[in-house]
């Protein structure tokens, strides 16, 4: 893959470090992780130096090409020599098998596919001694020769719940769609294994016509202002001045703020979080008493300038981790980098690192299916298990425009 644009002479990355490998004293000698597959005994021989991009035609274009142009990117700036990529396009099913039966050979490695039906295709080749790296975000196809790089909710939660304090009391919010199911599906193993309890949930429709009911119901609106009125009701028939103070107090609230929760994890993204935030606190649900939660999607500039959200925490890494890949982005092709599109990043660094150290087919598969060794990327430091990228994350908090690191 090459580029004529001249400003990618100028590497303005400041992530030259990556990949670096961290491996304890104490890691044990590197083994294939058996996957609940049929293990295979891993042939020895060497990595093919050419590596496929596959990407079907039907792609958004505007994700493919910054994908395209991050690995150009991520070639550049590790100064890969003697490793040659190229980009496989299919229309369909059948043309992309028409591309594997002819590309797959033994120590062949593809980037790629990234949508479902396309990645399940691909483990059909597992047979010839290949890797791929889908980004598939579809965790039952991970296994075998398919390695899965994307950003995975239990990952995040698992992270997020981990730094909760055992008095941690949460609630779900989350809408009837594909991603509210997911993190519903997910939360109770990942709270059973945690210090938090989960107290409640609630759901809404994704087109958001029940969120009003669907959170009053959560927060016990109707019982809290019950109890309000009456604490009110019994406070105007005294004379007294503490009696007189207490009442002028609580007119200021519609209701009281005996929360069964502590905390409220808001399962939503995109312009529905932006309409759904703001009707927590309308609802007397107060992010100065109920501490606000999220996944990695709120990693957007968009979400950090909301009031209703300042205060909120959620998993990730500080933008200054990947700030140097995006103005080098910028830079080159005068559009913003989408958050997704660092993705290939860190899957360069790797594919570097391995071909530096000229490791066999073999060991690549030994250094991959050993999650004791990590390596510092800039979405975090991560490893795969059974197959799927898990990363290291920080816990970020909104305040005024920027997500700073607390822990």
């Amino acid at each position: 893959m090459s580029t004529n644009n001249e400003k990618l002479i100028k590497d303005n990355s400041n992530n030259n470090e990556l990949p670096k490998l961290n491996e304890g004293e104490d890691t044990p000698k590197q083994e294939i992780v058996d996957l609940g597959q049929k293990k295979n005994k891993v042939k020895e021989f060497q990595l093919q130096k050419t590596i496929t991009f596959l990407s079907s035609n039907k792609n958004n274009d505007k994700l493919l090409n910054q994908f395209i142009n991050v690995i150009e990117i991520g070639i550049y700036n590790k100064k890969l020599k003697n490793i040659f990529f190229e980009i496989q396009y299919f229309e369909n099913e059948e043309d992309l098998e028409a591309i594997l039966e002819q590309t797959a050979i033994n120590g062949k490695i593809y980037i790629g596919p990234i949508e479902k039906k396309y990645t399940k295709i691909s483990r059909n080749y597992c047979n010839k001694e290949v890797i791929f790296f889908s980004f598939s975000s579809e965790i039952n196809l991970a296994g075998d020769c398919i390695y899965l790089v994307n950003f995975f909710p239990k990952n995040e939660l698992t992270e997020l719940f981990n730094f909760l304090k055992k008095e941690a009391r949460v609630a779900l919010l989350y809408p009837e769609n594909n991603y509210g199911y997911m993190i519903n599906s997910l939360i109770d193993e990942v709270v059973n294994n945690s210090n938090a309890i989960l107290v409640n949930r609630s759901s809404y429709n994704d087109d958001l016509s029940n969120v009003r009911d669907s959170i009053k119901e959560l927060g016990k609106y109707e019982l809290r202002k019950y109890e309000l009125e009456r604490q009110k009701k019994i406070l105007s028939t005294k004379d007294d001045e503490t009696s007189k103070k207490r009442l002028k107090k609580l007119n200021k609230f519609k209701t009281t703020s005996d929360y069964d929760f502590s905390h409220i994890l808001i399962a939503d993204y995109g312009l529905n979080l932006l309409q759904v935030a703001p009707l927590l606190p309308f609802y007397d649900i107060d992010p100065n008493v109920v501490q606000f939660l999220s996944t990695g999607v709120i990693d957007d500039k968009v979400f950090f300038y909301e009031p209703s959200l300042q205060g909120a925490l959620f998993p990730g890494i500080e933008r200054k981790k990947r700030e140097g890949l995006e103005n080098q982005y910028k830079e080159i092709f005068d559009e913003n980098l989408l958050r997704i599109s660092t993705l290939p990043y860190d899957l360069i660094g790797l594919i570097n690192y391995v071909f530096s150290e000229d490791l066999s087919f073999k060991e690549m598969i030994e250094l991959l299916n050993n999650s004791k060794i990590k390596f510092d990327g800039i979405d975090g430091s991560f490893s795969f298990y059974n197959n799927i990228i898990e990363r290291d994350l920080d816990i970020l908090k909104i305040e005024n425009g920027e997500a700073i690191k607390i822990n």
